[in-house]
């Protein structure tokens, strides 16, 4: 019976390559045992079929950045029913363009950004990028995010005026922002630095309430359409490597 070695050693063997280049391929997702793909250099095999994939690369693999589309009811930061908890391989969207290989590594240490209430729904970042990160919490006072919000009730006196420019919320002056009617019942907010609760709070003072936030765009990335449509509540996908917020 052969005895077990590290999977990095069966493969350097395979590959006529250093062991530490077949570390690389294993982690980046090439290489399957017995069919499945393996990313622990440290798996051991004996008599089971190792094979690397013809396509193999040693390219560094980047950390990964997903786009859910957050349906009603789930916990964007804390809570008891997380965000995160989203993110499998079966929830991908089948539209994403992004052509990203799927690694298991990619559902480790998803870091969830850019708050979103718990009951609004649409685009929310989630990352193991230390670059997006940092992009979404040092800069986020700049970047603006677009929101259709469904209201009820009846616009007080140069209500659209002032929820564009004129507004107090939790102890500072709001920046200006860009509010239009997209239908009678539903407003297109396009806003930097949202607090908790603010948008709420800004139809409140001008006689309005408010029934549904749906987050369509974080700066420049939105939330996706595909051949079929948008991406649909409770699915994901990858943030294609070169795209900025």
């Amino acid at each position: 019976m052969t005895e077990p070695v590290r999977l990095a050693q069966r493969v350097s063997e395979l590959m006529h390559c250093s062991r530490t280049d077949a570390e690389q391929y294993i982690r980046n997702g090439w290489v399957s045992v017995d069919g499945a793909v393996v990313e622990a250099p440290q798996h051991r095999v004996a008599e089971e079929v190792v094979t690397v994939d013809p396509q193999a690369r040693l390219d560094d693999v980047e950390p990964a950045t997903v786009l859910l589309n957050k349906p009603p009811g789930v916990d964007a930061i804390q809570g008891p029913n997380p965000a995160t908890s989203l993110i499998t391989p079966a929830t991908r969207w089948a539209d994403d363009p992004s052509d990203i290989r799927v690694l298991e590594r990619h559902f480790h240490r998803l870091t969830p950004l850019a708050p979103l209430d718990r009951d609004a729904t649409g685009l929310m970042v989630l990352t193991q990028d230390g670059r997006v990160w940092r992009r979404l919490t040092e800069d986020a006072d700049e970047i603006e995010h677009e929101y259709l919000v469904e209201v009820e009730g009846d616009l007080g006196p140069y209500g659209l005026g002032r929820l564009n420019h004129g507004m107090d919320y939790a102890g500072r002056r709001l920046a200006p922002c860009k509010v239009s009617w997209q239908s009678e019942q539903r407003l297109r907010f396009a806003i930097k630095g949202v607090r908790e609760g603010q948008l709420q709070y800004m139809c409140a003072q001008v006689g309005l309430r408010v029934k549904s936030i749906r987050r369509l765009r974080i700066g420049r990335i939105g939330v996706g359409k595909g051949p079929n449509g948008a991406m649909p509540p409770g699915a994901w996908r990858y943030l294609p490597v070169g795209e900025k917020f």
